[in-house]
């Protein structure tokens, strides 16, 4: 089951770590590890990936946010492969992305000598971009026939759980998730009401609106972290969230129903 069909398929800045998830989601589709523990190691990589920002091996820890980008996209890949979606595996994999993003930043903010408020504007603010692409990339994928539609384009009620989990887990994740992600899904709401009748999102609009997603976020942090440019990584993601209103204008503009 594919997020998307082939017609709709763009340049995904976020996405570099798709091919070797799905290299390695194969080897491990005839096994007994599941998606959800493949996201349990995509936490303690990001974790590690924290430590050693801590202890100033910062090219290591940049390497530890690409390959956090790469195990990230392979839980889902592998649920695809094995054919065993999961809610309780879409919330976690939120969860800890946010809970990482906000572990990150406010160590680079401590390394970088940045005040802890300021590094938890910059938290917001990726919060912020990254919520910006999944609501169009999630509006493009319930518009593909057979697509993804474990995401929501409202997630207003904690949904059915599959067959596979328990409906407690479920209902507990998603309450998590919303806590953690429902002021930033309203204000994008706000920003773009009408995006919702959009009956096609162009190729080039969301390879545009890629360079808000994680992977993109990820590697710019590794790219700054290994040249040195750590002090500079918390005010650069505050001044990015402009780009986030020209985005929204170019849709408005270009992209109508």
């Amino acid at each position: 089951m594919p997020k998307i069909d082939k017609e709709q398929k763009f340049f995904d800045f976020s996405d570099y770590g798709r091919g070797p998830a799905i290299y390695l989601s194969n080897l491990l589709k005839n096994t007994s590890i599941s998606p959800i523990q493949v996201t349990y190691g995509f936490g303690i990589v990001g974790l590690l990936s924290a430590y050693a920002i801590i202890s100033e091996y910062y090219w290591i820890a940049g390497l530890g946010l690409i390959l956090k980008s790469i195990i990230d996209a392979m839980d889902g890949e592998l649920a695809r492969i094995k054919d065993s979606p999961s809610y309780s595996g879409r919330y976690l994999d939120s969860i800890f992305d946010s809970l990482l993003n906000l572990i990150l930043i406010m160590t680079i903010s401590y390394k970088g000598n940045n005040p802890y408020w300021l590094g938890f504007i910059s938290y917001l603010c990726i919060q912020l971009q990254g919520t910006l692409y999944n609501y169009y990339y999630v509006i493009l994928r319930h518009r593909t026939n057979g697509g993804d539609t474990t995401s929501k384009i409202s997630e207003n009620k904690a949904p059915t759980a599959f067959p596979i989990e328990r409906q407690a887990t479920v209902n507990v994740l998603y309450h998590t998730f919303r806590v953690l992600y429902l002021p930033f899904d309203w204000i994008i709401y706000k920003l773009d009401q009408e995006a919702f009748k959009i009956r096609q999102i162009p190729n080039w609009f969301m390879t545009l609106i890629s360079t808000y997603g994680l992977g993109f976020q990820l590697m710019i942090m590794a790219i700054m972290l290994s040249m040195g440019f750590i002090k500079f990584i918390v005010p650069f993601f505050i001044a990015y969230t402009v780009l986030g209103f020209l985005f929204i204008l170019i849709r408005k503009l270009n992209v109508k129903n």
